[in-house]
């Protein structure tokens, strides 16, 4: 299979996946909990269900890393890496801001990614080299060149009560050289909204793969720019991020240097 046939095959099973969250959405949820306040419902469980049964059908050499389930390691160099529910947290309150995330990736190297909206039917997509698209139309990045003028967005992650390392010096010192902030909940849509120009900039720690897989090629293929925070290369791997529309990314380096302090991220 070609690049396009990779995206169209990812689309299709992000689409499949949306379908059954907005099926449930608003109704009464079964919810689990995994720690304190990290929390998973059934139907995050059938999203995954469904995107597995479709790979497993189709490939079933291919390796699958997913949120909510144990990885299947495989010999193949192709790995799907799944995020059936991002937004797990506002699915079960009913914020209407959650997506499902599919991503390919060949000897680590990401080849395809979709990101799908089901509320809004929005479907982001990219393949390698092959630009970033919002329901079939080219996307790119936003022209702001200033962060004080940039809308920039961020998360917290679930021990932010009990881990000192939890984004709020960053956040403190963002407040007060950006235009404003988000926190939606989502990392896979921040990623899609800087990718389109809604957003100029985003960092979070505690990252998982599944949460930036899809996400950071949509990003790069939009030209956007990602680093980890103290500004050297980022993969999926990695637990922080400092992302941007490439424009501001030089100052956005510079509140978190100050956020620091001199301290090493």
């Amino acid at each position: 299979m070609g690049y396009r046939e990779w995206v169209e095959f990812a689309e299709d099973m992000a689409q499949g996946a949306g379908k059954i969250l907005r099926r449930n959405y608003g109704k009464r949820q079964s919810i689990h909990f995994k720690g304190e306040i990290n929390l998973v419902t059934d139907v995050d469980r059938q999203s995954e269900a469904y995107i597995m049964e479709r790979i497993r059908s189709s490939f079933p050499d291919h390796g699958i890393l997913s949120e909510e389930s144990s990885e299947h390691v495989s010999p193949s160099p192709y790995r799907w890496i799944i995020d059936p529910l991002d937004g797990t947290t506002n699915y079960a309150h009913n914020y209407p801001c959650f997506c499902v995330s599919v991503a390919l990736e060949r000897n680590g190297e990401l080849l395809a990614g979709a990101v799908f909206d089901p509320l809004l039917s929005e479907s982001f997509t990219a393949s390698a080299g092959g630009g970033a698209f919002l329901n079939g139309e080219r996307i790119t990045v936003s022209a702001i060149e200033n962060l004080r003028r940039s809308l920039l967005s961020t998360g917290f992650a679930y021990d932010v009560n009990q881990s000192t390392d939890n984004n709020l010096d960053f956040f403190r010192e963002f407040v007060f050289t950006g235009q404003a902030i988000r926190r939606d909940g989502s990392a896979a849509l921040d990623m899609c909204y800087l990718a389109c120009g809604r957003f100029d900039g985003f960092w979070e720690l505690k990252l998982r793969p599944w949460d930036t897989a899809a996400g950071l090629l949509i990003l790069r293929e939009a030209g956007g720019v990602a680093t980890r925070l103290d500004g050297s290369p980022y993969d999926i791997h990695q637990p922080d991020i400092l992302a941007s529309n490439g424009r501001i990314h030089e100052q956005m380096m510079a509140v978190v240097r100050r956020a620091m302090g001199g301290k090493t991220p």
